[in-house]
């Protein structure tokens, strides 16, 4: 039995392999497309994953202006914001939000997905979203990804 290991193995900052990946958005429904996004910036996809660290990979968004909403979530939806004062609550339509910054509306669903604490924000900071197609982390070499062969 001593070849056997019974332990788990937790993982630590010095055995964390975080990479770089590349997703396009093209066409794809912005839940679903989070959803994905969201684990992969956890590490749920990786065998060694621990919940308590960050061992998510850094994901790169392109094509976040060529996503998709279903129904009639454009109009219908509405996003709050507040300023803190009386009466300082703002409505914005996801098509609002979307004409001003596409960015933000792939990033919000993203944040939402993310645990609302220290490690949910953590996590946050290893997504980059574009709005295009060209991306600035060509110096980490990101390896392209197709997010919809992942489970």
């Amino acid at each position: 039995m001593d070849t056997l290991s019974f332990k788990t193995l937790s993982a630590t900052k010095a055995t964390i392999n975080k990479e770089w990946v590349v997703v396009d958005a093209t066409d794809m429904v912005v839940g679903r497309l989070a959803t994905k996004v969201a684990k992969l910036l956890r590490g749920k996809y990786k065998p060694n994953y621990t919940p308590h660290m960050d061992c998510g990979d850094n994901v790169i968004i392109l094509n976040a202006d060529k996503v998709k909403l279903t129904g009639n979530k454009w109009t219908q939806r509405l996003f709050y914001y507040h300023s803190g004062y009386p009466g300082g609550r703002t409505d914005v339509t996801p098509a609002e939000l979307f004409a001003k910054k596409p960015e933000r509306l792939v990033e919000r669903a993203v944040k939402g997905m993310l645990p609302k604490n220290r490690l949910g924000r953590q996590c946050f900071r290893n997504l980059y979203v574009y709005a295009g197609n060209e991306h600035k982390q060509e110096a980490q070499q990101p390896k392209v990804i197709d997010i919809n062969t992942l489970k």
